[in-house]
């Protein structure tokens, strides 16, 4: 009997030890994972395009759902007021003058991002993150300068603005380009005459890149080529908004964007995955009924006015981010990379950059902006204004407008008239958010602050308006 029990007490005690090597053997749990980051990025989207930030003629529930169920930003600004330049900074870290990408990169250009810099796919693979984009590079379209040689995995999707072809759809042949390419991976696919079906394709490789790679973490960026001009929808959403064919363009987008979150909720993702969704510029607005909106916001695209730069933010992550939360100081594309380091843990870019992680706001353990200050350069490295805390100052440059102009109709532009802005203009944009009453006469000693601040930036980083150049400017990557 004595035995019998001995060797029972030595089979359970087996079984025991047995569970608990086989315990340590499992999969980390949720909490344990390394979150997903999921990065969208619409390009030519105003600040009022969003159903939660005003709009009224076109729904966009996923969007508005995604805002309940984390943090909307009213304070959030591109890294610049146009395409190349705006991907740069949120993928980068940095100004984009900082590592010379400026403007819009075109097919006769024959530089891209350079190879010593550090994009958010190449930090997150070193943490071993799985990389994909889906949609618009615009940040080199020669071999060197590919998204597959920056980190990504895997590429499907265009390498420069979809205008840049030699047929558009309602002005004819205006560009001296080559047929706009559809890239798979380092390969041209096809080349793309008509884009309707395009919004879409990215949408089902978004999901399909989810569902293969739910087993491991994973970094997904879908920059959309649209509501970029010449804007394209597909059959599902034409005609289904108020606004006509812009706001079809939005409906489809939103709808992109729920195909993602149900993605990521069928595959158990929901809790451990960052969501944010931003745009790369303000509204083209000489377009008119083709161009979205920044009301109440002044101008648009191609101007450092918040009209320009101040875009849509939401982001969402259901372990860390409280629901509904409302952020109202200022923050910029450039602090993106810093906070997702921060969120991963990973080791930020040898080479200095400008951004400063924003996740003890948006987790509820700060109320600061992340930067004291924040500097709007345009062009060619021309400081035009700087937002210091509720205000921003602009420098003497000249800007586009279409106050006082014929709108462009049904996809041609109307003609933009420039302004020259002759003295410092000074705005409290949180009372004044459309920059109507310049006060630098009232607040000499705000004035004096910022200058200060803007010559230290000068000197880091130029300012061809002064023609003076930056001692930590880096050069973009050349062709050999």
């Amino acid at each position: 009997m004595k035995i019998a029990l001995n060797i029972i007490i030595l089979c359970v005690s087996a079984l025991i030890l047995s569970a608990c090597q086989n315990k340590t053997k499992e999969k980390k749990g949720p909490a344990d994972r390394l979150p997903n980051i999921v990065l969208i990025f619409t390009d030519d989207q105003g600040y009022h395009d969003v159903g939660v930030y005003g709009a009224t003629d076109f729904e966009t529930p996923n969007l508005d759902q995604m805002a309940r169920d984390g943090a909307m930003l009213t304070s959030y600004y591109a890294a610049q007021a146009v395409c190349s330049a705006s991907r740069a900074g949120i993928l980068t870290g940095c100004y984009p003058n900082r590592i010379g990408i400026h403007n819009a990169l075109g097919p006769d250009n024959t530089h891209g991002i350079n190879s010593k810099e550090t994009t958010l796919a190449e930090m997150l693979k070193a943490k071993g993150y799985a990389t994909a984009i889906y949609g618009k590079w615009h940040l080199g379209h020669h071999q060197p300068f590919l998204p597959t040689r920056h980190g990504f995995d895997e590429w499907f999707g265009i390498p420069y603005s979809n205008d840049m072809w030699p047929y558009h759809p309602q002005q004819g042949p205006i560009f001296n380009f080559p047929d706009l390419p559809l890239y798979e991976n380092e390969t041209i696919k096809d080349t793309l005459t008509e884009q309707s079906l395009l919004t879409t394709q990215i949408t089902e490789r978004s999901v399909d890149f989810i569902n293969r790679k739910k087993d491991e973490p994973f970094f997904l960026y879908v920059p959309h080529p649209q509501p970029h001009v010449p804007l394209f929808v597909s059959e599902k959403f034409k005609g289904k908004s108020k606004n006509g064919l812009y706001g079809d363009v939005i409906m489809e987008i939103d709808w992109s964007v729920g195909q993602i979150m149900k993605a990521l909720k069928d595959n158990g993702l929901e809790e451990d995955t960052m969501v944010i969704f931003t745009s790369d510029n303000g509204p083209w607005l000489s377009y008119g009924n083709h161009a979205g909106s920044a009301y109440p916001l002044r101008e648009g695209k191609g101007t450092a006015w918040e009209g320009g730069q101040r875009e849509p933010f939401l982001i969402k992550y259901p372990r860390a981010i409280p629901k509904g939360t409302v952020l109202e100081v200022p923050v910029m594309a450039i602090d993106m990379l810093p906070t997702v380091a921060e969120v991963v843990g990973a080791d930020l870019p040898p080479l200095p950059i400008d951004g400063k992680s924003a996740w003890p706001l948006f987790t509820g353990k700060s109320t600061e902006s992340p930067q004291k200050a924040y500097f709007f350069y345009y062009r060619v490295n021309e400081l035009f204004g700087v937002r210091y805390g509720k205000w921003k100052l602009y420098f003497p440059h000249t800007y586009r407008t279409m106050e006082g102009q014929e709108p462009g109709k049904d996809g041609l532009p109307g003609n933009y008239r420039m302004v020259d802005m002759e003295e410092i203009e000074l705005y409290d944009v949180v009372n004044d958010v459309e920059e109507q009453f310049n006060v630098a006469d009232e607040h000499p000693e705000v004035v004096a602050t910022i200058k200060v601040l803007a010559n230290d930036m000068r000197h880091r980083l130029g300012d061809a308006l002064l023609d003076l150049d930056g001692t930590e400017t880096r050069k973009a990557g050349q062709l050999k």
